[in-house]
């Protein structure tokens, strides 16, 4: 069994503080990478939240689903996908998870069974579709879908989530709190004194407000909700609060924030408060850590590499229908 399917919390962890140093050397390489002008499209780094994004792939069984969103290289990473792929990717070449087609908010691997999410708040009906598929077979699967604070107060989020609860669907429904929607505090868009998980109760499902910057807490909240999914016993809903270090999108001066916030929430930086617990348990050694860091920047250095190498995708007119059509229905 693997670190990551471990039923002992501390090789979950340990799993997750290795995934976390991955997505963050990973988004710091994509950023750099974009600036050099070496690939083009979007970015939305999600560099402070990496925490929620480990837990979520700790807690899922291969064959289960995950719902990403247009921040979502961590979620990808953490189901699976390999860095070499998904940077290729974000370079859209061909060696990318989706042939260089997906880029950096529509990746996806139907075979790992993660799926994005195109519209601020669709990944709630998404995921409430696919809930009801496996329901309606009766599968033992459970999907886990991630939002930001901003897609609960878009229509269709609602809707996911009214259709999940109305149908007792096995769904986690993951708010990912990180106080702003592009460059708007959340304090100017829901009612003071409300939270997000707050408007749980409205479905009749359960809710859980829980430190998104707190790898433990964020472990121990998702098992024991996709535990209660997996049991047949309907979706519930988390607020996970966080931070995002930077712009909304690579090219955001996020000047709509002051420097003592930012300074503030870095002490909250999810990577080495990990470590920190992981060291006190006897779980992790100064030396391990320091391999940890070695190993990954070399798979990110290597994955960056493969990107720049890899082909670009043809532009033909078959080929381009090949990525649209499956067999006979191609026109």
């Amino acid at each position: 069994m693997s670190a990551r399917n471990s039923e002992n919390q501390l090789d979950r962890l340990r799993w997750m503080y290795r995934k976390m140093v991955e997505v963050r050397l990973f988004e710091e390489a994509a950023c750099d990478t974009f600036r050099q002008k070496l690939w083009k499209g979007s970015l939305h780094a999600c560099i402070g939240q990496e925490a929620i994004a480990a837990a979520m792939g700790a807690v899922l069984e291969p064959t289960d689903y995950l719902v990403s969103s247009h921040r979502g290289h961590g979620h990808i990473l953490a189901k699976g996908v390999s860095a070499k792929s998904f940077m290729a990717e974000l370079f859209g070449r061909t060696g990318g998870v989706c042939g260089g087609r997906g880029g950096s908010m529509h990746a996806m691997d139907g075979q790992l069974r993660v799926f994005p999410q195109g519209l601020v708040g669709s990944g709630a009906y998404l995921a409430a579709g696919i809930g009801l598929a496996i329901k309606m077979r009766k599968g033992p699967e459970v999907v886990l879908a991630s939002m930001g604070d901003a897609a609960t107060n878009a229509g269709g989020c609602h809707e996911g989530l009214n259709l999940a609860a109305a149908h007792k669907v096995p769904a986690v429904f993951v708010f990912e709190n990180n106080q702003i929607g592009v460059s708007t505090p959340i304090r100017l868009t829901m009612p003071e004194g409300v939270r997000i998980v707050d408007r749980a109760s409205s479905y009749g499902i359960p809710g859980r407000l829980v430190d998104g910057t707190d790898a433990v807490a964020m472990l121990a909240t998702l098992r024991e909700l996709v535990q209660r999914a997996r049991a047949g016993e309907g979706p519930s809903m988390v607020e996970a609060t966080c931070y995002r270090w930077r712009g909304h999108t690579v090219w955001d001066a996020s000047t709509y924030r002051t420097p003592e916030e930012n300074e503030e929430w870095r002490l909250h930086d999810p990577i080495p408060a990990l470590a920190r617990n992981l060291r006190e348990r006897g779980a992790l050694t100064t030396e391990e850590e320091t391999a940890v860091q070695t190993e990954v920047r070399t798979l990110i250095d290597e994955a960056v590499e493969f990107a720049k190498s890899s082909p670009e995708p043809d532009m033909t007119r078959e080929d381009i229908l090949d990525s649209v059509f499956v067999g006979e229905q191609k026109p």
